[in-house]
């Protein structure tokens, strides 16, 4: 991280680096454009600040192969997040009922993405309505009794801890979505699929996403569509002992 809260990056070693551009991608809002802006000042490396919203992570991709010179990777890479885009939304179109979805965060659960934040974007951008899509923010923690009252027939959660102990907390066996055995967790390797951070690394997520809540809509073979993701976007042959790894949400 160079800008924005929980830096982990220090200017001097990357001055030593001597790189020839800095490529970030996420929100571009103000703030985060003053950031890259000081940086670029401090450095005096080109800083691109690029759009990390899953509508425009095609763009992206087309103005990122502009300023590196390789432009037919990312016509590639564009197109085949274009397509995806394209692809599930259209699957969604067709569902005859929506489930009503809750993303779970935390340990407890009781942390959630509001509706319009970035947190919960990839709900969105599949025409799910998750449960608190009513209320507009960011991050919010919610209770017990709000998670009762919306009673959500599928979570999904990016957390082991909750994953492995709803099915035996008192305070949730009641939740159609835990009665049921409809609570996913989320892949997570090299980076989270469902919202963090915000980029192309949630592009497999739509259908993993898709898969739990429409499964009749996507029968598709998660496994062959990570081991196909990884290998054209992270460059990486991923093993089948590796592929059940990282569908299986594990660290």
């Amino acid at each position: 991280r160079l800008t924005g809260r929980g830096n982990t990056t220090n200017l001097e070693q990357l001055l030593l680096s001597k790189p020839d551009l800095i490529v970030d991608a996420g929100s571009t809002r103000q703030t985060f454009a003053e950031l890259a802006d000081r940086v670029q000042s401090q450095t005096g490396i080109p800083y691109a600040l690029l759009d990390g919203r899953l509508s425009a992570v095609a763009q992206g991709y087309t103005l990122l192969g502009e300023l590196t010179g390789r432009q037919e990777r990312a016509a590639l890479l564009a197109r085949y997040t274009a397509d995806t885009l394209r692809t599930v939304r259209e699957r969604v179109a067709r569902a005859p009922a929506q489930p009503r979805v809750y993303y779970a965060r935390g340990p407890e659960g009781l942390e959630t993405g509001l509706g319009g934040s970035i947190n919960v974007e990839i709900f969105e951008a599949l025409g799910i309505r998750h449960v608190a899509a009513g209320l507009q923010g960011g991050l919010a923690t919610v209770s017990m009794e709000q998670v009762l009252a919306w009673d959500p027939e599928v979570i999904v959660t990016i957390d082991q801890t909750f994953a492995q102990t709803v099915r035996s907390n008192p305070l949730w066996r009641s939740v159609s979505a835990v009665k049921t055995g409809r609570v996913h967790l989320s892949p997570k390797l090299p980076f989270g699929w469902i919202d963090f951070p915000p980029s192309v690394n949630r592009l497999p997520g739509l259908w993993w996403l898709g898969s739990k809540v429409f499964p009749a809509l996507f029968p598709e073979d998660l496994s062959v569509i990570t081991r196909d993701f990884y290998k054209l976007f992270y460059q990486v042959d991923l093993n089948a002992e590796q592929v059940q790894r990282v569908l299986a949400g594990r660290d």
